[in-house]
């Protein structure tokens, strides 16, 4: 079967890797606002640290696994951090005013 996701080339999970050792991986994830991140998937569990933005959308991909399966619009709660199951194929949206910046912190155990 060959549909459209056997084609899809997927980008990283932020916009520079930070740090990678044994047991993690650092991500800085920066969006102007308006501006896309590339289409990515999470294959491991992570956390994510809030550093400025006044909102950030998330498009999970038809075939995401990951704990969000409709899009969704907020404000993320900046010096915040939230645990996030891996699965997830998506695509992060700047829909805010401000530059959005975050930590992702991949769990390698």
């Amino acid at each position: 079967m060959n549909d459209s996701s056997d084609e899809r080339e997927l980008g990283d999970v932020g916009t520079r890797l930070v740090h990678e050792n044994e047991r993690v991986r650092i991500w800085e994830m920066q969006l102007e606002p308006g501006e896309r991140s590339a289409i990515h998937e999470h294959r491991l569990d992570y956390i994510l640290v809030f550093l400025e933005g006044d909102g950030i959308a998330v498009i999970p991909e038809p075939d995401s696994a990951g704990e969000f399966t409709d899009t969704m619009e907020y404000v993320p709660p900046i010096g915040k951090a939230i645990f996030v199951r891996g699965g997830g194929i998506e695509t992060a949206v700047n829909c805010g005013s401000q530059p959005y910046r975050e930590i992702l912190i991949e769990l390698k155990d």
